[in-house]
Parts: structure tokens; C-alpha cells; sequence
């Protein structure tokens, strides 16, 4: 009798596969309606499994649980086929399609034939199915070669599941190996790491642990070092020193640093990691740097590929000029056709873009980087010439185009890229005179390369960004790099104009990034508070020591304050940036609290991954996905939850994306945010808790990127010492590249 109430301890059922309700392909997740004896009511069960037809008779392990709409069901963490034993189970498991060569006439005549022995005839004495009217040698071998590969399915399952592998893993790996799957996971249980998606190096670990794999052997230590080199390339590293290598995979697996040292050597030799002597700049002698065999390929290209293009433009043609533009007079054509108003710096900003092959434009909110953007393309489309604009993320390029009036893309859609290809490469050029790519503190090593690969020799490149905001999330340093090199023309803005100098926040970005306190504008004037001038101030700071008030006070600032002062949406225009993920400040804890109060819920929900979604939740995607169009740090509303089919629906800008439950991992709550997912973001309004509690990162980039991402209001919620110490702090965490050596050894300075 199936219980009431709460779930019940761990139990096993048994029982006929009446019907397949749902299955999910990709991952296995099945629902299955079971017939199970003395019960009246066929038992709804669900879990991860194998492809299951009618008729098999099923052993399944789990406990059972109550849904709030669909009613009590089993919920299943294995499951086990046992051939049927009945005259009426084997019919309809033969007709179920599983055995190619049956179908439901011949699976009626084999069954009244051979009756309970049906299924050990096709196992053991296939021969004597010839016997059966309808069946000849040709339909035969088809039986044969079906059950074979059943059995071969139903032997796989059997021997990952018991080596602690689940069921819905074990899919992946059939899917991945096959027939092989066995023999590859015996040899080398690591390689799974290598090849099955969702199955990292711990994961495939403790695989190996369970199969007896010592703890020490030279098969772990290779692929954790592989393991370890790859840790510290998401950590922002290029490359990493070969001490500090074995230091960091020693201490991850758990063995001798000498262990460690020794798999890197045979890595290097094997060519699993690239090495290479090299020596740091700003750090005297040689070392050993250890790169992922990509990385290496990314950075060593990039500086050939950026040498190769800006060797393309000769001292003659540098000197006059991008298609033979006059410089001075494209300057005052700008400032008297265009209207705009050019400060001495931005007009030479203009004339190096109008004669360098490639350059940087640099400098902080309010010091008119988007004006000479809007220059260069007036100028140069005057002359019919073809411009492309690009951003790495969809805000961005959002952006730029409500700026500039010209569409831009996002890089990935520029370079025409579903995830794994790039469409735009040197075989397919893009097509321009010249290119513009803003936002370039946020591009990666990888990403550059892309973009160098794509673009013509013949054509020109200006890269736009602001190399005092946070580093990109991939691996590199690229604008900062490309500017520490001296080699390509850089044109630094640093003069904030009129206009932007009545923004507190744009004041206080720039007051910070020089290293001082940001003000209150009414106390640096000497004015008395004025309750009408108080209503236009943008930037504000609550002193509060206490951590746990510190949440109360922002979700008060969320869900009231700013709502009612600024006439704001407390979901979709105010954003709550953090430094860090973990503790009561971080984001984690911040969204849970946000939720629970922004939106409660009481229709539909989802439960992936121990996050529940509902309908209204604010949601930021967190890793790109080609296909729907949807890329990491997106921001977007759920508008939808379908339950049964356990689908829903978020809308991002005006992109509708539909995700099923095992793609609601690359989704995230995003009340709040870290201030590194904010890169490339815009918001109305932020509120950033700035506490000792996030000490170790408490840093000048950090909180200098996350007031730049607001727009119309900036609050701070948090100590004085705090904010004091981030401000101070201008030692950014190293990040080890070798870029600016590699391009200037290209260049030959």
C-alpha cells in the first residue's frame, strides 16, 4: 500500500511498465505509469533511466514522495530491467518495437508458440525462431543483432550503476562509447572527464575511487594536474608557473608536491600541457610556463596576428591618412556637420583613429569615448566606407547602438558562432574597412583571437574600454596588456565633461579610481541640505556595521525606498551588486532573501538543482547558448512554468526562451549579482553592500566597475572602514599572460 504524508525511508517496488508518459532524450529523465502487484491503481513513478518500453517488468529503488498537483509518486534513484515472465508481459514487450524484426503479428505468433519460454528462446536458441510462420534468415539476423545490442545496453547500465555511476550519467557515457563503454571506463575512468559532457574530473574521481583506482597512482595524478592547470585558467591565468602548478594540483588531490611535479613533466612531454621558457615581465630571469594547449595557440597567435595587421599600414600611408582622409579637416567637418563638440583630447583621439591601422581609445564614464565613436563612423560612412560595431555582450551592443545609431552585435553573432565554430575566420573574412569593438576590458584571450582571426588585413580596427574596470571573466588581460605593450597608438581620456560632472555617481567613479573617498555633492559644496536638491541626488551611502541590518536595509531600499523616491520597478530596474557569492552579504544569501519577498509565489514552480524557479522570478543566464540566443550575463523575467512538462519560459529583452528542467542550470537568480557578472551591464539603479565581511575583496576595480554599472542612482550600504579599504587597495589580483612580451617580440621592439 502506497503511504500518505511524508516521504517513506528507502524501499524497493516491482512491477509491469504499463506506459512511457514522458522521457527526456537528452538526460533520461522518464515518468513511467507502473502495474505493481496489490496495488489497484497503477503507481506513477518517476527518476532518471535507460529507454524503457511496455511490458518490461521493472525493479525500481527510491521512496515515494507527494507532488502538490500531480498526487503521490516514486520517485526512483535506480532502475533495474527484469525480463517479463508472463504470456501477456512478453507480448507486449515484444511489440513494443524494442527487438527489431517483431512486430506485433510476429510477436502474437512467437508468444503462442513458445509461450513463458519466448524471451530464453530469442536468448539462448535464436535458431528456432524459424520455426515461427513469417520469420526467415534475413528477419532473424535482424532479431539477433537487436538483442544483442539490448543485452549490450542492459550489461553497460548494469556495470556503471554498480561502480556509483547514476542513470542518468551512464546514458551519456552509452551515448559517448557504446559497446566500448566498459572496456574505456575499466582502462581509464578519467577520460570521461575528457569526453562526456557534465561529468568533470570529480565527478569522474569518484568513479574511479569506487572501481579501486589508488589514490596516488600516475592515471589521477595525470588528468588532476590537467585538472588543476585548467582551475587556474578559470581563474583568469593564461599560463601558470610550473611551481606554482604543482603546488596548486598537489594541494587539490591530496598528494606529494613531487607527485605533482612529476605528472607535469609527463604532460609536458606528451604534450597534454604546452610548456615554455619564458621571461615575465617585470620579473627578472626565466621560468617554466604551463599553458592548456589552446591558450598557448590563443596568445602566441594573437600577437602574430595583431603584428601581422598593423604591419599591413606603411609610414607612407599612416601619414596620410585612413583613404587618404585629411585629418584636421575630417576634425572640423565632425565638429560643423555633426554638431559635436570636440575637447582637444577627443579631436586628437579622432585624427590617430583616422591614421592608425590599429588603436585604443581608454577612459573612465563622462570622458566621451561614445562621442568619438560617433565621429569615426560619421566620418568615415561620409565617405561611403563600411563600419562594423561589436560588444561582447548583448547589453552592451544594445547599448552602443542606442549611442551611436548603428547597429552592433554582439561578438559571438558577429563572428557568426553557435557555440563551437566560429563562421568568421581567416577562410571567411568579415566584411569592413573598419572595425569597432567596445567594451575590450571585457574581452578574453580566446575572444581577441577570434576577432583577429576574422578580420581583414586590409582593414582597420579600434578597440574601445575602460582598462581600470575588472579584467574579463575568461582567461587573459588583453586591453591592459595591449596598453602595458606600447605598441599600438592609445588615445586616453581622462577630462570628465560638463554635463557628466553633475553625476554624483560618474564624480565619484572617477574620485575612486583616483584613490579618494566619493563625496556627498551637497557637503562638498558647503550647502545645507535641501529636501528638492536631495530628490536629484544619484549616490548615496547608509552607514551600517551590523551585517544582518545591512540585508534589512537593502531589501528595504529594493522593495520601498527606491520604488517610491524614484518611481523604480524593484525587479527589473534596481540591482543589488555584490563583491562575493558566499556569506550574509553575498549573493546567494541576498537573492533567497529578495525573493521570498519580491516574489513570494503561488502558482507553478520547478525544483532543478535544489533551486526552485516560479513564474516572475528574475533570472540571468550563465553561460552562452547559441541557439536560443541567450548569453551569459543576460538578465531576463520567467514568465511561464509548465509543471508536467517541466519547461519554462523567460523572457530576456524581447527574446522568449524556452528552457527544459535539465537546461536550468545555465539559469540563476539574479536579485542579486556578483559585480563580475555585471560586466557589460547597465542598470537604473544599483545597491552595492560594501563590508568588511568581503575583506579579501575589497578592492578599487571591483567597487569602481560596480558603480559604473548604474545609470541613474547608486547606494551603498556598509561601513566607512570598508569602503575606505577598497578605495586604498589598487593591488589587483595578478594575473599571469605573457601577451605584451609575445607582441612586441612579433613587432621587433
Amino acid at each position: 500500500m502506497r503511504p500518505e504524508g511524508e516521504p517513506a525511508e528507502t524501499e524497493v517496488i516491482r512491477g509491469q511498465l504499463e506506459r512511457v508518459t514522458y522521457v527526456n532524450e537528452d538526460n533520461g529523465y522518464s515518468v513511467f505509469r507502473m502495474r505493481v502487484p496489490d496495488d489497484a491503481e497503477p503507481v506513477v513513478a518517476v527518476g532518471i533511466s535507460a529507454s524503457r518500453v511496455p511490458g518490461e517488468e521493472l525493479e525500481l529503488i527510491g521512496h515515494w514522495t507527494h507532488h502538490p498537483r500531480f498526487g503521490i509518486q516514486f520517485q526512483f534513484s535506480e532502475c533495474r530491467s527484469l525480463l517479463p515472465s508472463t504470456v501477456d508481459g512478453i507480448k507486449k514487450y515484444l511489440c513494443s518495437g524494442l527487438v527489431k524484426g517483431i512486430g506485433p503479428a510476429t510477436a502474437d505468433r512467437i508468444v503462442k508458440k513458445f509461450g513463458e519460454s519466448s524471451l530464453d528462446i530469442i536468448d539462448t536458441d535464436p535458431e528456432a525462431l524459424l520455426e515461427v510462420h513469417g520469420i526467415g534468415r534475413k528477419v532473424l539476423e535482424m532479431i539477433k543483432q537487436s538483442w544483442e545490442t539490448q543485452r549490450g545496453v542492459s550489461a553497460v547500465m548494469r556495470f556503471l550503476q554498480t561502480n556509483g555511476i547514476s542513470a542518468g550519467f551512464a546514458a551519456r557515457i552509452y551515448r559517448a562509447y557504446g559497446a566500448e563503454s566498459i572496456r574505456v571506463v575499466r582502462e581509464n575512468p578519467y577520460k570521461l572527464a575528457e569526453d562526456v559532457f557534465g561529468i568533470g574530473f570529480l565527478t569522474a574521481d569518484k568513479f574511479a575511487r569506487n572501481m579501486g583506482v589508488p589514490h596516488d597512482s600516475d592515471m589521477r595524478v595525470d588528468a588532476g594536474v590537467r585538472y588543476a592547470m585548467g582551475e587556474l585558467t578559470g581563474e583568469g591565468h593564461v599560463y601558470a608557473p610550473r611551481e606554482m602548478l604543482a603546488e596548486h594540483a598537489a594541494r587539490l588531490l591530496g598528494v606529494a608536491s613531487e607527485a605533482a611535479d612529476a605528472a607535469i613533466g609527463r604532460a609536458s612531454f606528451d604534450r597534454s600541457l604546452a610548456a615554455e621558457v619564458i621571461e615575465p615581465v617585470n620579473s627578472p630571469g626565466e621560468i617554466e610556463a604551463l599553458y592548456l594547449p589552446m591558450y598557448y595557440v590563443y596568445e602566441t597567435k594573437c600577437a602574430r596576428m595583431l603584428a601581422a595587421l598593423m604591419k599591413s599600414y606603411s609610414d607612407e600611408e599612416i601619414a596620410r591618412g585612413f583613404e587618404g582622409i585629411d585629418v584636421d579637416e575630417a576634425v572640423e567637418w565632425a565638429r560643423r556637420t555633426m554638431k559635436i563638440s570636440l575637447s582637444e583630447k577627443q579631436a586628437d583621439a579622432l585624427r590617430m583613429a583616422l591614421c592608425s591601422k590599429v588603436m585604443i581609445i581608454t577612459g573612465g564614464p563622462g570622458t566621451g569615448k561614445t562621442t568619438i565613436i560617433s565621429a569615426i563612423i560619421g566620418v568615415l560612412g561620409a565617405r561611403g566606407l563600411k563600419i562594423r560595431l561589436a560588444a561582447p555582450t548583448g547589453r552592451a551592443a544594445k547599448r552602443l547602438t542606442e549611442a551611436t545609431g548603428q547597429n552592433a552585435l554582439t561578438l559571438h553573432r558577429l563572428l557568426e558562432s553557435d557555440g563551437f565554430h566560429f563562421g568568421r575566420d581567416e577562410s571567411s573574412p568579415l566584411d569592413c574597412d573598419m572595425m569597432i569593438v567596445d567594451e575590450v576590458s571585457m574581452v578574453d584571450i580566446h575572444l581577441m583571437y577570434r576577432i583577429l582571426c576574422a578580420m581583414p588585413r586590409d582593414a582597420h580596427m579600434i578597440m574601445v574600454g575602460d582598462v581600470h574596470q575588472l579584467p574579463s571573466v575568461g582567461p587573459g588581460n588583453v586591453l591592459k596588456d595591449l596598453i602595458s605593450s606600447g605598441a599600438l597608438p592609445v588615445a586616453e581620456l581622462n577630462v570628465i565633461f560638463r554635463q557628466a560632472r553633475d553625476s554624483g555617481i560618474i564624480v565619484n567613479a572617477h574620485r575612486i579610481n583616483a584613490g579618494l573617498m566619493p563625496i556627498e555633492e551637497e557637503k562638498e559644496r558647503g550647502e545645507p541640505k535641501d529636501e528638492k536638491k536631495s530628490r536629484l541626488r544619484d549616490f548615496y551611502f547608509v552607514e551600517q556595521e551590523d551585517p544582518s541590518k545591512c540585508v534589512d536595509i537593502i531589501l528595504a531600499l529594493v522593495k520601498d525606498r527606491i520604488p517610491k523616491r524614484f518611481g523604480l520597478d524593484p525587479i527589473e530596474e534596481v540591482q543589488v551588486l555584490t563583491p562575493m557569492r558566499k556569506g550574509i552579504l553575498g549573493a546567494s544569501n541576498l537573492n533567497t532573501v529578495l525573493r521570498e519577498e519580491l516574489n513570494p509565489g503561488v502558482g507553478n514552480s520547478i525544483t532543478a538543482g535544489g533551486r526552485i524557479f516560479r513564474s516572475g522570478d528574475k533570472v540571468m543566464q550563465i553561460r552562452n547558448n547559441y541557439d536560443k540566443e541567450v548569453y551569459n550575463g543576460d538578465i531576463g523575467l520567467v514568465t511561464s512554468v509548465d509543471e508536467r512538462a517541466r519547461l519554462i519560459s523567460a523572457v530576456f529583452d524581447d527574446n522568449s526562451v524556452r528552457y527544459e528542467a535539465e537546461e536550468l542550470d545555465e539559469l540563476a537568480h539574479a536579485y542579486a549579482v556578483s559585480i563580475h557578472k555585471s560586466q557589460g551591464s547597465e542598470y537604473p539603479a544599483v545597491v552595492i553592500p560594501i563590508h568588511t565581511q568581503h575583506y579579501v575583496l575589497l578592492q578599487r576595480n571591483l567597487l569602481y566597475t560596480g558603480i559604473t554599472r548604474a545609470k541613474e542612482l547608486v547606494v551603498l550600504v556598509g561601513t566607512r572602514r570598508a569602503l575606505r579599504i577598497a578605495v586604498k587597495n589598487d593591488k589587483t589580483r595578478l594575473r599571469f599572460t605573457h601577451l605584451t612580451s609575445r607582441v612586441n617580440a612579433a613587432l621587433n621592439l
